[in-house]
């Protein structure tokens, strides 16, 4: 499948909801700039908690403590273990040499331009080793456009030559996005995730020569409102139409997160190209009544024993943009009332997917007394709220430059450099 991404940003959808809802409208970022250039850095959460870490690099490697004072080199090829220890971090090689308790520790190459190995895997930049809670957290301290070069196939897939400029589009919405939530987890000790909690970001072996011609080709492009950086909201498949801001995000209620159509001259979806554009979910059901005695206690606090039975369920208000807004379920003595943001992770494929989007209708077998089937079919895959990305390859495909696509759906906003 082309994008990847994106599909597990679907599942992952109910684990962040709550803190992209916290975030839709946070302070202006302070964007901490290096001297030569003006190019951020943004540092990357890439284990929490984490019970060891392997360290090693094809450069030798200092390990400083956070004020810079040196306590070890790691020669080229040599691998180096991190374990929590009482008060600290532990560093030893295979062989049991130990270099004592660390506080923190950072992790430097010789060589700039020569990748750090966390547990096999490269990144550019530097590291940072934090003691949490419950192990140890890894941080990936990077510039913002190699970073982004880690980001972009992670969340677009290996795109045509013909589909640059989607790319080119996702690379200004991925560096807008970065810069506006700079500090997200700063209690946690990074920047950002490297999951569909944020951004998919594979260091190096997230890189390909398509994601960085699309972040040399926008190189300090992000998109402003006001001077300001935008809520950069982005994900899969619209299926012909995005949504309001405010029908996901409570606090999203900007001018140019609006609902806009997504349709070429002849009305077709420009996402219709998407393995997503149109879906089915069935449920027989006693599978109805499995998912929903796990779904509806832990998404809205209904206490398991409230879910005896179902009589029915139904649309009962759909959004502006035509999504569900509202889902009224029939329980045995009782209804239940799903609001739309929390819909899509009520009802749940029988896998425990949550369910690929609010834009479905829905038929149902046994209702009033007691369901025995239900079908929804439906079109899209995300929360449909600003940049849709199979929408943007689409129009790529149809000769639009990224400033287009952009402006199709952020509209109003501006493309300025900011370095």
């Amino acid at each position: 499948m082309a994008i990847t991404a994106v599909e597990r940003r679907t599942l992952a959808w109910a684990a962040v909801t709550a803190a992209a809802l916290a975030c839709a409208n946070p302070p202006a970022p302070v964007v901490p700039a290096a001297p030569a250039t003006g190019e951020p850095s943004v540092q990357v959460g890439l284990m929490v908690g984490a019970a060891a870490v392997a360290l090693g690099g094809d450069a030798r490697l200092s390990v400083t403590q956070p004020d810079g004072s040196p306590v070890l080199d790691i020669p080229a090829g040599e691998v180096w273990r991190a374990t929590p220890a009482s008060g600290g971090i532990a560093l030893a090689t295979g062989g049991g040499v130990a270099a004592g308790t660390l506080e923190q520790a950072r992790v430097v190459p010789a060589d700039s331009g020569v990748p750090v190995r966390v547990n096999g895997r490269p990144y550019r930049g530097t590291l940072i080793l934090l003691r949490d809670r419950t192990g140890l957290t890894v941080v990936n301290q990077v510039a913002l456009e190699p970073y982004l070069a880690g980001v972009i196939s992670g969340e677009m897939g290996r795109r045509d030559p013909s589909e640059r400029e989607a790319l080119r589009a996702q690379a200004v919405v991925s560096r807008t996005y970065a810069i506006r939530n700079l500090g997200r987890w700063r209690s946690d000790g990074f920047d950002l995730q490297p999951t569909v909690a944020d951004q998919v970001y594979g260091g190096v072996w997230g890189e390909t020569p398509e994601a960085r011609d699309a972040v040399a080709a926008t190189a300090g492009q992000i998109l402003t409102w006001g001077g300001q950086p935008i809520d950069a909201f982005f994900f899969s498949t619209c299926g012909g139409r995005t949504a309001d801001g405010t029908e996901v995000f409570r606090g999203a209620d900007r001018p140019y997160l609006r609902s806009v159509p997504d349709l070429d001259a002849n009305g077709i979806a420009y996402c219709s190209i998407s393995p997503r554009f149109r879906w089915r979910e069935e449920w027989s059901g006693e599978a109805l009544l499995a998912v929903l005695r796990r779904s509806l206690p832990a998404v809205l606090g209904v206490p398991a024993s409230w879910v005896s039975a179902v009589r029915d369920v139904r649309v009962a208000s759909r959004t502006g943009s035509g999504r569900v807004g509202r889902l009224a379920i029939a329980l045995a003595d009782r209804d239940v009332d799903v609001d739309g943001p929390q819909v899509r992770q009520v009802l749940r494929s029988t896998s425990g997917d949550i369910l690929r989007s609010n834009a479905f209708d829905l038929t149902v077998s046994g209702a009033g007394r007691r369901v025995t089937r239900l079908v929804a079919e439906g079109s899209g895959n995300g929360h449909g709220v600003g940049f849709c990305q199979w929408g943007a390859v689409g129009r790529a495909r149809a000769g639009q430059d990224y400033r287009q696509i952009l402006g199709a759906y952020y509209p109003g906003t501006e493309l300025e450099r900011l370095y």
